[in-house]
């Protein structure tokens, strides 16, 4: 029986080396990949947004986005005008019963204050409880509606998903706070 001497080198040098080989190589795959697909993703992200403006604001042609500094603790990132003047769309995200960023969502809000239409892009909320919100049972309530309407209860909550609701008017709300900003400027 013969023993083999073991060496550092081929102990451990060795394979450090093949590891650290496959990380690199991994690593300028993974690089790479993100250089191809980031501009796709952007892209996509960009056409779902302006679907989701168009819907909740279908009068408009195209829109402007607006810069306004929004007041702390309101869910709106992003104001547009419809450029042909059919009102405005907020873009926000909002907390919901999961926590902030729970709920993505859009509100049209025309040239008198009304709402035109609510749309949730994407949300966090339990299946099948907070999901509720997404339902056209409980989003057909909003359009006509007006920030008054909203302060005198006239949306009625989900029962069941209470705080759902809750925090879901409360970014209608915040995009409302928002419109008052813009229509004066």
């Amino acid at each position: 029986m013969t023993k083999t001497k073991s060496s550092v080198v081929s102990d451990f040098v060795a394979p450090i080396g093949v590891l650290t080989a496959i990380c690199l190589v991994m690593t300028l795959l993974l690089a790479v990949t993100n250089h191809i697909t980031a501009p796709i993703i952007a892209a996509t992200q960009a056409r779902i947004a302006e679907e989701a403006r168009l819907e909740v604001l279908p009068g408009a042609d195209s829109f402007l986005q607006i810069e306004i500094a929004v007041p702390d603790g309101n869910q709106v990132t992003e104001a547009y005008k419809a450029a042909n003047g059919a009102g405005y769309v907020f873009m926000l995200t909002a907390e919901g019963y999961g926590g902030k960023g729970t709920l993505v969502m859009s509100v049209g809000i025309d040239g008198e204050g009304k709402i035109v239409e609510t749309k949730v892009i994407s949300n966090k909320e339990t299946p099948g409880m907070g999901s509720k919100v997404t339902g056209d049972d409980f989003k057909g309530q909003f359009p006509g509606k007006t920030d008054e309407d909203l302060a005198g209860g006239a949306i009625d909550t989900i029962t069941g998903a209470t705080k759902s609701s809750n925090f879901y008017i409360r970014a209608v709300r915040d995009a409302f706070a928002v419109y008052e900003l813009v229509k004066e400027g």
